[in-house]
C-alpha cells in the first residue's frame, strides 16, 4: 500500500515498486508516506519519505536515464558503501539496487536522511544572524575535504576506483581535447578564449612533480556539501558521483576557484556566500593544512588548473547553446563565467 497525494509521473519514481522492493530488503513494511521530492540543484530524482515510523530518502538517475547515468549511481553506491567507518561526513546508505530490471531501468539506492541544509540553496535564521557560524561552517568546508584527502582509498575498497598512474600528466590534454571536441556542434564558432592556449602551456609546465594519489570527490564546492542546523558543521557531503582516484589537491583548488568572492562574477551562486563573514581563500587553505599532511606549496597550481577544467565544462554548455542543444541564455551566461574562470586562472598562474 503506498500512500501519497502526488502521482508516480510526477515523482519520477513508482513507490509500488520501492514498497515491494523496500519488502524484500527487509526495510520496514507497510504504507510509504509523506513522500516530498528533494531538490538542490542535481538532475537526479530524490524523495524523502517515511515507512513504518522511518524516514528514508530514494535516489536514482535523471527522469531521462543519460548513456552513463546508471554507472553514476553505482559509482555513488561503491563510494558511499566504502565511506561507512570513515570520518568523512557523508550520507548513510541503506540499501542499493544496482540492477536496472528493477525501477525503470535505473540503478538507484536507499540513504538515511541528512540532518542539515544546502548552503547554496538557504540560509537558516541561526547562520543568518551570526558571522562567526558562517566562518566557522566555511572552515569545516576545508576541514571536510582534507578528511577525504586523507583516506586510505586501498583500504576501503576503493583501490580500482579510478587510474591514479599518470592522472595528473594526463589533466591538460584530457581538458583541451574536451574543448577541442566541441567545434564538432554546428553553429559553434569555436572557442574564444583569450590566452587558454597558453595558460594550457603553463600548466604542463609547471605541474607539480610529486603527489600522493587518494580521493578525489570531482565536484566540490558549496552546493555538494549540506551544513548542521545551527553549529556550523557539514552534515555530509553529497553527490559522489564524479569520485575517482587521482590527486586530492584538485578537489582543493576547485573549492578555491569558486569560493564567493562577494564583488565578482559567481560561479558557484550560493545564498550563504552572499553574506559577509565567510573565511577568506587564505585561511581554507589554512585549515585543509592544518588537518593534512599534503605538501601545498604549489596550490596556486591547483587553483588555475581547477578553473581551467571547469572553464572548458561550462564552454561546452555554450557550445551547445549556439547549436540549438541548450537555451541561449544559459549558454552566454556560462561563457561569461568561463571568462570569469580563465582570468582566475591567469591571475594564480601569474601569466
Amino acid at each position: 500500500m503506498v500512500s501519497t497525494d502526488t502521482a508516480d509521473d510526477d515523482l519520477g519514481i513508482d513507490l509500488a515498486i520501492l514498497a515491494s522492493w523496500l519488502d524484500d530488503q527487509g526495510i520496514g513494511s507497510g504504507p510509504i508516506t509523506d513522500v516530498a521530492p528533494l531538490g538542490g540543484g542535481t538532475q537526479n530524482v530524490m524523495l524523502r519519505f517515511r515507512r513504518a515510523g522511518r524516514d528514508l530518502v530514494v535516489r536514482r538517475g535523471p527522469r531521462h536515464l543519460r548513456r552513463r547515468s546508471n554507472d553514476a549511481m553505482r559509482r555513488e553506491i561503491t563510494v558511499l558503501t566504502a565511506l561507512s567507518g570513515t570520518a568523512v561526513p557523508h550520507p548513510a546508505l541503506v540499501a542499493a539496487c544496482t540492477e536496472t530490471d528493477v525501477l525503470g531501468d535505473a540503478v538507484f539506492y536507499v540513504m538515511e536522511p541528512v540532518v542539515g541544509f544546502n548552503p547554496a540553496v538557504e540560509v537558516p535564521a541561526p547562520y543568518a544572524a551570526d558571522p562567526d557560524l558562517r566562518r566557522r561552517s566555511g572552515l569545516s568546508v576545508a576541514r571536510a575535504l582534507a578528511t577525504l584527502g586523507a583516506v586510505d582509498h586501498g583500504a576501503v575498497g576503493l583501490g580500482n576506483l579510478g587510474r591514479p598512474a599518470g592522472f595528473l600528466e594526463r589533466q591538460v590534454e584530457r581538458w583541451r581535447a574536451e574543448l577541442h571536441s566541441y567545434t564538432e556542434l554546428a553553429g559553434y564558432p569555436g572557442p574564444d578564449l583569450p590566452g587558454v592556449e597558453a595558460l594550457g602551456d603553463w600548466l604542463e609546465a609547471n605541474r607539480p612533480a610529486d603527489w600522493t594519489p587518494g580521493l578525489i570527490h570531482g565536484d566540490y564546492h558549496l552546493a555538494n556539501v549540506m551544513l548542521t542546523p545551527d553549529d556550523g558543521q557539514v552534515a555530509a557531503v553529497v553527490d559522489w558521483e564524479m569520485c575517482t582516484v587521482g590527486d586530492p589537491l584538485l578537489d582543493l583548488g576547485a573549492l578555491l576557484a569558486t569560493w564567493p568572492r562577494g564583488d565578482e562574477v559567481e560561479v558557484v551562486d550560493a545564498a550563504l556566500g552572499r553574506l559577509p563573514g565567510l573565511p577568506t581563500r587564505d585561511e581554507l587553505v589554512a585549515e585543509y593544512g592544518e588537518h593534512s599532511t599534503r605538501d601545498l606549496s604549489a596550490v596556486d597550481w591547483y587553483v588555475a588548473m581547477a578553473c581551467f577544467k571547469l572553464g572548458i565544462v561550462l564552454e561546452g554548455t555554450h557550445a551547445r547553446a549556439c547549436a540549438g542543444l541548450a537555451p541561449r541564455a544559459v549558454g552566454d551566461q556560462l561563457h561569461g563565467a568561463t571568462l570569469v574562470l580563465l582570468d582566475r586562472a591567469r591571475q594564480s598562474a601569474g601569466i
